[in-house]
């Protein structure tokens, strides 16, 4: 069994920050302690990392990515071998993606699609959601057989009419299933049904630009639905988690449902936090990039969004992480902005954008490891394992640079799409070194991970917070 030793860090986990070494055996953490303690682990470790000058953190938990999700006729150019990797060089070392459920098939037809793309694939450890797409007698009783195989969460879409869209119904039978179960229900919360309405009105009368997304989907048609949702949770007695929630009306509905005691957990993503409708409505096409549902928002939303994270009414920053190349692929809505695929790449940039929060002020430390890591765990059923540092836990561990500067860009980034988000945004902080169960894949500069190495990881069901 490997030993490695990691020397001179400063620990940081949700509840703490302490300066300690750590040992790693084999795939887990096995100790922490003083670094006077730890000398002796180091006759006999096969590796030495020096961390000094450096935070040791957990790897990340990205719980809402997409790769190779299709969608409006073309896929996410990210696969689950090369997103993973970007994952890894960004600091995230487990994923949590979205098996879908095949109109008309079933939930086992879908996951075992899901099962068929990443398997051998990963670099870093994965698992799976399942996106309900057909709410019926046999998908419902297929969620409990796969709350038993470790699939533990279920997603609905408020939004996109014929094609993921369920009615209050459908949602209600499920949440009722899950109350059942255990089983945690997401929500994309928006009108679907009002904001086709205004894309034909918007279409009629020639607004066909990029910008016309972000104000077809009004944030009232996202407060609305989350409303909606919330309500119909508290009736079926099941925990709701909103995924991307970008406006400020949104979450006072969350913020109303956790005053009132209610199991309902909000997510937001680091685009609604660092970007913003203006480059929504950038010149030419350009805002084409930056179409995502939820839509960016006014800059104005994001002082509610960055309160509600230091009050934990947002509990967790995933990315939404859909990437489509701008050339060929957003270039489908050239004319007509309802075809443009919608999602932003993001996985590998996470971290380090959360950090600059820590630098800008917006959030403390030990709340950047909280949004990134340990709460997704939790949220999602992979702590103790994920997302923290503690003897017995996997030994996904991030050496971190605080002090670094860098640039991010499409021209440096490992995700593989033609364009960056956040192009030219000067970040202070940087990955160094990147272990995934206790095996180092990433390391000044260089990758040393490989396709095949991450295992699914089978969920227990939520940890709820409140």
């Amino acid at each position: 069994m490997s030993r490695t030793v990691i020397r001179g860090g400063l620990v940081i986990t949700a509840t703490e920050e302490i300066r300690a070494d750590v040992l790693v055996e084999g795939e887990q953490v096995a100790a922490i302690a003083a670094p006077e303690v730890a000398e002796q682990w180091v006759p006999d470790a096969d590796t030495v990392l020096d961390a000094d000058g450096h935070y040791v953190i957990p790897g990340g938990v990205d719980g809402h990515t997409h790769m190779q999700m299709p969608f409006g006729g073309t896929f996410a150019s990210d696969t689950f071998e090369t997103g993973t990797r970007a994952a890894a060089w960004g600091g995230t070392t487990t994923i949590v993606d979205f098996a879908i459920q095949p109109v008309g098939g079933s939930l086992r037809e879908g996951l075992d699609a899901w099962h068929a793309k990443a398997d051998g694939q990963c670099a870093i450890d994965y698992g799976f959601h399942m996106i309900l797409s057909d709410v019926g007698d046999d998908a419902l009783k297929e969620m409990d057989a796969l709350v038993a195989e470790g699939i533990t969460s279920f997603k609905m879409f408020m939004a996109y009419p014929g094609v993921f869209y369920s009615d209050d119904g459908q949602i209600l039978r499920a949440m009722q299933q899950a109350a059942d179960n255990g089983a945690l229900t997401m929500m994309h919360a928006e009108n679907g049904i009002a904001i086709d309405v205004l894309v034909q009105q918007a279409l009629a009368a020639g607004r066909t630009d990029p910008k016309h997304h972000g104000q077809v989907r009004h944030p009232l048609l996202e407060a609305e639905a989350t409303h909606r949702a919330i309500q119909l949770s508290k009736v079926a007695g099941a925990p709701l988690y909103v995924v991307h929630v970008s406006a400020a009306e949104a979450v006072a509905e969350l913020s109303r449902a956790r005053d009132d005691g209610l199991n309902v957990f909000g997510e937001t993503c680091p685009q609604y936090l660092f970007l913003s409708f203006d480059d929504l409505a950038r010149p030419e096409f350009e805002g084409a990039k930056y179409v995502c549902s939820t839509p960016l928002r006014p800059v104005e939303h994001q002082a509610d969004l960055w309160r509600a994270l230091r009050t934990n009414d947002l509990s967790v920053v995933s990315t939404d992480h859909c990437p489509f190349c701008f050339k060929d692929q957003k270039e489908l809505g050239l004319g007509d902005f309802s075809k443009i695929p919608n999602g932003i790449p993001g996985v590998e940039n996470r971290v380090d954008l959360l950090h600059q929060a820590v630098v800008d002020g917006h959030i403390s430390r030990r709340r950047w490891i909280e949004l990134a890591c340990t709460t997704p765990a939790r949220m999602f059923g992979l702590h103790p394992r994920k997302g923290t540092i503690a003897p017995g836990a996997d030994a996904d561990i991030v050496i971190y640079d605080p002090n670094r500067e860098q640039v991010l860009s499409a021209q440096t980034h490992h995700m593989n799409v033609d364009y960056n988000a956040y192009e030219g945004k000067p970040v202070t902080g940087a990955v160094r070194t990147v272990l995934s169960r206790g095996r180092v894949v990433v390391d000044g500069g260089e990758y040393l991970g490989q396709a095949g190495h991450g295992r699914f990881q089978r969920r227990d069901t939520c940890q709820y917070l409140i």
